[in-house]
C-alpha cells in the first residue's frame, strides 16, 4: 500500500515537471495561450506550489491579463494572509496598471509585514531589487536589523546599496560601524569589505577617504580609522600621503615603529620600493634601542637585493655599494652567516660582481657554521655546487649535489640536486646517464623541476642522430656550460659554429633561444627580441614556440615598458597554444595588465 502511494507521488511529480517544462517552452516561443492553459491546470491542482504560482503570475502580467492576475494574487492572500512577498506581487500588479500610489502603499505594507525571519527579510529585499526598487530593499534590511535587534547583520548588502546609490560616506560608515560587532576578521576584513565597494574606482576611493577623515576628526582616538586611511591612500597610489599618515600614527601611538615596519613590508609586496626604503630607514634610524634593529637591517638588505634583481638598469656602483653593506652587516652580526642573507650575498658576489671565489668562501663558511640548519645547508650546498661549476671544479659540484640528494632523498631539495647532477652529465656529454635521471624527474611533484627536466630530456632525445654524430649536441651542451660559467662570448662563438658546420641541424631553434638568453643577460633586449621572433616565426610549431612567445611578452612587460604589446602577446599565446604550461600565467598577466580585456 505504502509503496503504491510512493510510486503515485513520484509519477505525479514527474508529470508536473514535464508540464512545467512544456509551459516554459511555450513562453519562450511566445505561445502564451498554450502556456496559460497549462499553468492554470497546474495551479488548480497545487495552489500552494510557490514555483507554479510565481511563473503563472508573471505570465499574466506579461500578457496584461490584470483581472486574472488580481484574482490569482487575492486568492494567494487568503491562503497566506499578510505575507510580504504576495503583498509585493499585488503592488507590482498595480504598478503595471499605472496605479503608482496604490503600488507604493502596498510595497510599504510588505515591509511592515516582516516577521523578523532572516530568510524572509532577504527574500523580500531580493524581490525589491528584482523590480529595481533599491530604496525599498534598503528599508527592508533596516527593518530586519531593527526586528532582530542586531545592528550588524545586514551591513554588507546595506553598504553595497548605499555605494550603488552614490553615497560612499554612508556605505563606508556602515562597514566600519559593523567592524567590531560583525566581522570576525577585524580590521583586515573591514578593509576587504570596503575594497569590494570601491571596485578600483578612483572617484569612490576619494569619497571614501573624505568619509574616513571626517570620522578621524570626530573620533581622533580611534586608531582603526587612521589605519584604514593609510590603506586607502595606497589604494589610490598615493604612497607619499600614506607614508605621512603612518608616521603621524606611529608618533601618536609611540609604538616604536611597528606600524612603519609593517608599511615597509606592504610597500615591498606592492613593489613600491622608494617608500619601502623610506620606511625601513626611518625604523633603522631609531638605533640599537629598537628591539628588532638587526632583523630590520637584514630585511632592508634583502629588499635592496630584490630591487637590484628587478632593475634592468643597475650600475656597477650599485652592486659595489650593496656588497659593502652586506659585508658590514655580516661583520657586525656574524651569526647571520647561517641565515638566508649569506646566500643572497654570495649570489651578489658571484653573479653581479664577478667575485666567484669570494662567494664560494662565504658559502663554505655558512655551511660549516654550527648554527646552520639542515635545510639551510642543503640550499647553500646547491648554490655552492653551481659556483664550483663556474670555476671548473665539476667533480666538486657533482659531489655537493650528491650530498644533498642523499640527505633529502624524498624532498624537493633532493629532486633539485638530482636535476643539477643530470644537467652536469649533459654538460659533460654523458647523454645516456643524463636521460636516465631526467626520465624520473619528469614526474617530479615540483612543477618547475618537472618542466626543466622535460625540456632537457626532449632536447637530448630529439637531437641524438641516427648516424651517431654527437658533435652538434656535444658542442651545444658545452656552449650551455660556458654560458652558465658566464663565458658568454665563447658560448656564442661555439653556438654559431654549429650553425656554420651543420646548417640544417634540428638544434636551430635551441641555438636561437640560447642566443636570446645571452642577449637578455647582457641587457640587449632588442637583440633578444629578434632571436625570439625568429623562433616564433620560423619554428612556431616546434617545442619552443610558446616559450619564445612568452619570453617576448615578458620582455615587453618588464624590460621595455610596453604593457600594451605584452598583453597582445600573452593573448596570442593563450589562443595559439591552449595546451601550453604558460597559459594560466598568461591569463593572469592579461588580467593584471589589461583588466578590461577578456581572454
Amino acid at each position: 500500500m505504502l509503496l503504491g502511494i510512493f510510486w503515485m507521488t513520484i509519477q505525479t511529480s514527474v508529470a508536473q515537471e514535464e508540464a512545467l517544462t512544456k509551459a516554459r517552452i511555450h513562453v519562450l516561443s511566445q505561445e502564451y495561450k498554450e502556456a496559460e492553459s497549462i499553468y492554470k491546470k497546474l495551479y488548480k491542482k497545487n495552489p500552494l506550489n510557490k514555483e507554479i504560482y510565481t511563473e503563472y503570475f508573471q505570465l499574466l502580467l506579461k500578457t496584461k491579463e490584470y483581472k486574472r492576475a488580481e484574482k490569482l494574487v487575492t486568492e494567494q492572500l487568503t491562503i497566506r494572509p499578510n505575507h510580504s512577498l504576495t503583498t509585493i506581487d499585488l503592488g507590482l500588479l498595480y504598478k503595471a496598471q499605472g496605479k503608482k500610489k496604490k503600488a507604493e502603499e502596498l510595497f510599504e505594507q510588505a515591509i511592515t509585514e516582516l516577521t523578523g525571519d532572516d530568510l524572509l527579510t532577504q527574500e523580500v529585499a531580493k524581490a525589491f531589487l528584482a523590480i529595481k526598487e533599491k530604496e525599498l530593499a534598503l528599508k527592508t534590511y533596516e527593518r530586519g536589523k531593527e526586528m532582530l535587534h542586531n545592528n550588524y547583520i545586514y551591513s554588507g548588502p546595506i553598504a553595497r546599496l548605499y555605494a550603488e546609490a552614490g553615497d560612499m560616506e554612508k556605505a563606508v560608515y556602515t562597514i566600519i560601524d559593523a567592524g567590531s560587532g560583525y566581522y570576525s576578521g577585524g580590521i583586515q576584513e573591514v578593509k576587504a569589505s570596503i575594497m569590494d565597494l570601491l571596485e578600483d574606482d578612483r572617484k569612490k576611493i576619494v569619497k571614501a577617504q573624505k568619509a574616513i577623515i571626517k570620522k578621524i576628526n570626530e573620533q581622533p582616538d580611534n586608531l582603526d580609522y587612521s589605519e584604514i586611511l593609510v590603506w586607502l591612500y595606497t589604494q589610490k597610489e598615493d604612497w607619499e600621503g600614506a607614508y605621512i599618515q603612518i608616521k603621524a600614527l606611529d608618533l601618536r601611538l609611540k609604538d616604536g615603529g611597528e606600524r612603519i615596519l609593517n608599511f615597509a613590508r606592504y610597500a615591498v609586496k606592492e613593489k613600491e620600493y622608494e617608500y619601502a626604503r623610506k620606511a625601513y630607514e626611518e625604523v633603522i634610524s631609531r638605533g640599537e634601542d629598537y628591539s628588532f634593529h638587526t632583523s630590520v637591517k637584514n630585511e632592508y638588505l634583502l629588499m635592496q637585493f630584490k630591487m637590484l634583481e628587478e632593475n634592468p638598469d643597475y650600475t656597477e656602483e650599485d652592486t659595489k655599494q650593496l656588497s659593502a653593506q652586506y659585508a658590514s652587516f655580516l661583520q657586525e652580526n656574524p651569526l647571520y652567516i647561517a641565515q638566508l642573507i649569506s646566500l643572497d650575498y654570495a649570489k651578489l658576489l658571484a653573479q653581479y660582481i664577478d667575485s666567484v671565489h669570494k662567494a664560494i668562501q662565504i658559502l663554505e663558511e655558512a655551511i660549516e657554521h654550527p648554527n646552520s640548519s639542515r635545510q639551510f645547508k642543503a640550499l647553500a650546498k646547491l648554490q655552492l655546487g653551481d659556483y664550483k661549476i663556474l670555476v671548473d671544479e665539476i667533480w666538486e659540484a657533482s659531489l655537493l649535489y650528491s650530498q644533498v640528494d642523499k640527505a633529502f632523498r624524498e624532498d624537493m631539495q633532493g629532486e633539485e640536486a638530482r636535476f643539477r647532477n643530470a644537467k652536469l652529465a649533459y654538460y659533460r656529454g654523458d647523454f645516456e646517464w643524463a636521460e636516465t635521471q631526467l626520465s624520473v624527474l619528469k614526474a617530479s611533484t615540483t612543477e618547475l623541476i618537472a618542466n626543466d627536466a622535460l625540456y632537457l630530456s626532449v632536447l637530448i632525445t630529439e637531437n641524438i642522430p641516427p648516424d651517431s654524430n654527437y658533435v652538434p649536441l656535444r658542442r651545444f651542451a658545452y656552449a650551455d656550460l660556458l654560458q652558465f660559467q658566464n663565458k658568454d662570448e665563447e658560448a656564442a662563438a661555439l653556438l654559431d659554429s654549429i650553425n656554420t658546420a651543420f646548417p640544417d641541424h634540428p638544434l636551430k631553434d635551441d641555438i636561437l633561444m640560447q642566443r636570446a638568453n645571452i642577449a637578455q643577460k647582457h641587457r640587449q633586449y632588442k637583440e633578444a627580441l629578434e632571436y625570439l621572433t625568429t623562433i616564433y616565426e620560423q619554428h612556431g610549431d616546434d617545442v619552443l614556440g610558446d616559450d619564445a612567445l612568452f619570453k617576448m611578452a615578458d620582455l615587453y612587460e618588464n624590460k621595455l615598458d610596453n604593457k600594451t604589446k605584452a598583453a597582445e602577446l600573452y593573448e596570442q599565446l593563450i589562443l595559439q597554444y591552449p595546451g601550453s604550461t604558460y597559459v594560466q600565467t598568461a591569463r593572469d598577466k592579461v588580467k593584471q595588465i589589461a583588466p578590461n580585456k577578456s581572454s
